[in-house]
């Protein structure tokens, strides 16, 4: 009877075993065929895209030389942002779940991301929006407030089919209210239903509700209607004041009148810029101790690896390898330069080697009567502002970091025409200007690599797959293709 039981208790466990086993087998190759599915995806996928590349460039232009001033393929692609016709209409101000104050952060081109984001998060709550505050607080220093450095008027008029929008909350709703309007920092990048849950609410108890350093607090990853209000905003809405546009536009003229076309450089090469990115430029100790210093108002920032940053293409250029990269790329020792820029580490020194490269050199200060600029001077934004201008009309702009103006402007560039912007590919080029002090490469052989380190940094219209990179820079909800018909 015994060896009959423990038969059975024995038989009952092997059948537990062999089922728990079999589960286990079954899990493991679900979960191997959910891997190969995932591959399968990313292949297809990226596959897709390859074809997608080759298809919209017709056979023509396969063979055509790069030409280095005009993309052959921008006039396949048009900046489309309209609403669609089931996009909810803006409800009237009375109407509305309440007012949406917003305190911006950092530079012009931060905060400019801060208020093209806080109108689309002011469509998603159903809010009446205030004008943003500007950020007086920060590095930059700058008194200046929305209505000094954008037209207020046309802000409001070409956005109001959207959303409401209000210069203060009216002394009639202020008095009303019991308490001050209630203070909350989102998360970066938060998602919609982050709005909807956790801010929603307190904006319809509290009627006022101010979101503070308010700078990429709304996800990347929105829908197309919601990312077309988000370019309404950044690329129509946002529009200079006079003052600024004038100016802005009599330093490209002096530019026009002296070269048909020109290249526009964000050298980003200031003490603020070097010493936040660890990296280190061969000036010794007084470097070092310099940036250092400077580094010390960032209290959150890691220690970084100087060869580490620059390997993985974390560092920006200096100013001679910019103009060696121009220089290989075929851009002439005639070929008008405007640079914008604060101060440069290393002052006329820095400099000299990117002059003698291209004398034909000019800066705002350069273009501009002192008296011209006196106005300005005092404001970093409005200086900001002027310089957003002429680089946006170039014909082809130079980026040196992947700060906030080299993405607003990409992302702009693209959208109003695809006109050339040139990522330098720091990874590669570092690699390379290390090789050519190295071992001493011939420039024909430099001149080559360097174009094909950056065959995929030139700023063609299928350079980045949709739904890659950071919105502002890619808007690819807001980037239309033409219908191409194939010559055979």
């Amino acid at each position: 009877m015994e060896k009959k039981r423990l038969r059975r208790s024995w038989s009952r466990t092997n059948k537990a075993l062999f089922s728990r086993s079999r589960s286990l087998a079954v899990g493991l190759i679900l979960f191997g065929l959910g891997l190969v599915s995932l591959f399968i995806g990313h292949v297809a996928s990226d596959l897709h895209w390859s074809q997608f590349r080759r298809r919209i460039r017709p056979k023509v232009l396969h063979n055509k030389r790069l030409d280095i001033w005009k993309s052959n393929y921008s006039d396949l692609y048009y900046g489309c942002s309209s609403r669609g016709a089931n996009f909810r209409y803006a409800v009237p101000e009375n109407r509305s779940n309440g007012y949406l104050l917003i305190a911006t952060s950092g530079g012009l081109n931060q905060q400019r991301v801060g208020i093209s984001d806080a109108v689309v998060v002011a469509w998603i709550l159903n809010a009446t929006l205030v004008i943003p505050e500007m950020d007086h607080r920060s590095f930059w220093k700058d008194d200046s407030d929305f209505v000094n450095i954008f037209d207020v008027d046309w802000f409001v008029s070409y956005l109001s089919e959207d959303v409401p929008i209000v210069r203060r909350i009216p002394d009639k709703v202020m008095r009303s209210m019991e308490k001050l309007p209630w203070t909350m920092r989102p998360p970066r990048k938060s998602m919609p239903d982050y709005y909807l849950y956790q801010v929603l609410p307190i904006l319809r108890r509290r009627h006022a509700l101010q979101l503070t350093k308010f700078d990429y607090r709304l996800t990347n990853r929105l829908d197309d209607e919601l990312q077309k209000l988000r370019c309404r905003a950044n690329f129509h809405a946002l529009r200079f004041t006079s003052p600024i546009e004038n100016m802005g536009q009599k330093l490209v003229q002096k530019m026009r009148n002296m070269s048909s076309r020109y290249v526009a450089v964000h050298l980003r090469f200031e003490p603020d810029m070097l010493a936040f990115s660890g990296c280190y430029y061969g000036g010794g100790d007084k470097e070092r101790a310099e940036l250092g210093e400077i580094r010390k108002r960032w209290a959150t920032l890691p220690d970084l690896s100087e060869e580490g940053e620059r390997s993985r293409g974390k560092c920006p250029l200096t100013p001679h390898e910019v103009g060696l990269m121009l220089k290989a790329l075929g851009f002439q020792n005639d070929t008008y330069v405007y640079v914008a820029s604060g101060e440069i580490y290393g002052g006329e020194k820095t400099l000299q080697p990117l002059k003698d490269l291209f004398p034909n050199y000019y800066t705002k200060e350069m273009l501009a009567d002192a008296n011209e600029l006196e106005p300005f001077l005092p404001f970093s934004s409005r200086l900001a502002a002027l310089d957003f201008i002429v680089c946006d009309e170039s014909d082809v702009f130079v980026t040196n970091n992947n700060g906030n103006m080299a993405k607003i402007l990409a992302g702009r560039r693209r959208y109003m025409g695809h006109k050339r912007t040139i990522r330098p590919n720091a990874k590669k080029l570092g690699m390379l200007f290390k090789a050519r002090s190295q071992v001493k490469l011939d420039w024909e052989t430099f001149s080559t690599k360097v174009k094909s380190a950056q065959s995929d940094f030139m700023g063609e219209p299928d350079e980045m797959r949709p739904g890659r990179g950071d919105f502002h820079e890619f808007p690819y909800s807001c980037i239309c293709k033409k219908d191409v018909v194939s010559s055979s």
